[in-house]
């Protein structure tokens, strides 16, 4: 999706599946001897343990000199560590069997493991020195640097990513989520070794840490290993503040001019907080406006009856220190204008006539139904332990997850979305040649849906 800033994969040879119900799941917390907490869900259909773990202190944290920073450490963690240099490291790792892989996105610092349960000694002991003992040799930085400045270059003649930093910018302004979490060539041409060190010794410690395990372990066992592995990471982390984000609220239009034939599009304004007691509900309604693929109000009135996008979709994009809502859409040059009127035609539509009875119950129906799907392998459920840990949900969200959906009325969604939908404040950031004209609709196509009218009452 355009809107990650960084992507780390790495291939792993075995996905451990595991087939159950969500609320199935036994969480457990486990807390070491030496006091470090991690969630735990004991699943001993396959042999592979999965730990998933997130450090508060990502990209938002680079120093405007260095931007890049964090990214960069990501793709060197496992590029030697303790006594090992790089290609001793590597071999390491391919001998157990394991895969260690990191990312970082603007709020946090990600690690996940997985290894068969019988090699874990191991898996857990090379994640612990590449945390604690980070080599950052200039070989392997060397390296590492060119290969990211050659994304970097390609990033610059991406539209997706130049409509993601056009609209970051026209929505936060100098805040650090408009920087771009890769860099820029001078910014990640200046990065040191020095910094490298900084940046794990500021931000691996013990205090801004959620871990999240899946797999054939008992908590006594974790318990064991946790301390062994993150025991010797500071007791405390020390990030930079990162300040609270200036949302726009008023119109503005960047068009950043492409010789492309079709347009990217990204639009929006402000969003909500994962705490707040609206963002359930306004869920539930992005759900029926554009986030239900097929089954959302804009991709049946914008893409199905007349044609005029290729995809779009909205999202919910809460963040750490600004809330952000946005959606996307890709069209013809020509189509540009037409389209962001017909975007507006429907927010505005949506927040003065709410949903009908029949949305509301097909859009619960999908949502809780699919919740499992997020619980389909261990890597998933790691993942998910992880977010409910960062987010603050409890853990019994997973419980009572499905019931706050079904709990979202009408009246719910009229207020969220009168609270959100503001078609005249649309924030909105093009890369192409757009016209911006408003030409007359287009014909409903034949064979298309008529799709979701929505009550003419208003709450």
């Amino acid at each position: 999706m355009m809107l990650k800033h960084t992507f780390a994969a790495v291939a792993f040879a075995f996905v451990a599946l595991v087939a159950r119900p969500a609320l199935a799941l036994n969480i457990e917390r486990v807390v070491s001897p030496g006091g470090i907490e991690a969630w735990l869900v004991e699943e001993y259909e396959v042999p592979v343990i999965t730990m998933n773990v997130a450090w508060a202190g990502g990209a938002a944290t680079d120093p405007a000199g260095k931007l890049g920073l964090a990214n960069m450490v990501s793709g060197l963690l496992d590029e030697g560590a303790g006594d090992m240099d790089s290609d001793a490291y590597q071999r390491r790792l391919e001998a157990s069997n394991a895969s260690l892989s990191y990312s970082e996105d603007m709020d946090y610092f990600n690690a996940s493991l997985k290894t068969l349960a019988e090699n874990r000694d191991e898996a857990f002991s090379l994640l612990q020195v590449a945390l604690a003992k980070p080599r950052f040799d200039k070989p392997a930085v060397e390296r590492v640097r060119a290969q990211i400045q050659s994304i970097v270059a390609r990033n610059m003649t991406d539209p997706d990513w130049m409509a993601t930093q056009a609209w970051f910018k026209a929505m936060v302004g100098n805040h650090p989520y408009a920087r771009p979490s890769d860099g820029t060539p001078k910014t990640v041409a200046a990065i040191t070794p020095a910094d490298l060190h900084a940046y794990a010794r500021d931000t691996f410690a013990r205090d801004n840490m959620k871990i999240g395990v899946v797999g054939p372990i008992t908590p006594a066992e974790l318990g064991k290993l946790l301390d062994k592995t993150f025991g010797d990471l500071p007791a405390h982390a020390k990030l930079k503040k990162v300040p609270e984000a200036h949302v726009a609220e008023k119109a503005k239009t960047v068009i950043v001019k492409q010789p492309f034939p079709q347009s990217v599009v990204l639009f929006g304004g402000k969003g909500l907080k994962r705490a707040d007691p609206d963002f359930v509900p306004a869920y539930v309604m992005n759900y029926m406006l554009g986030g239900g693929g097929f089954s959302s109000r804009l991709t049946n009135e914008v893409r199905e009856k007349r044609g005029l996008a290729y995809s779009i979709g909205t999202y919910l994009y809460p963040m750490k220190h600004a809330a952000l809502y946005l959606g996307q859409v890709g069209t013809k040059n020509a189509s540009v204008g037409t389209s962001l009127s017909l975007i507006r035609t429907e927010f505005a539509r949506m927040a003065a006539g709410g949903v009908s009875d029949k949305e509301l119950a097909d859009a619960k129906t999908y949502l809780t139904g699919s919740y499992p799907l997020r619980f389909d392998s261990n890597s998933k459920i790691a993942g998910e332990l992880v977010g409910i840990q960062q987010e603050n949900l409890g853990i019994d969200y997973i419980e009572k997850r499905n019931s706050l959906i079904n709990a979202v009325t009408r009246a719910d969604i009229a207020r969220v979305a009168k609270r959100l939908l503001h078609a005249d404040s649309l924030v909105v950031a093009i890369v192409g040649e757009p016209d911006m004209s408003e030409k007359p609709l287009p014909p409903v196509r034949e064979g298309a849906s008529e799709g979701p009218t929505g009550p003419s009452e208003s709450f």
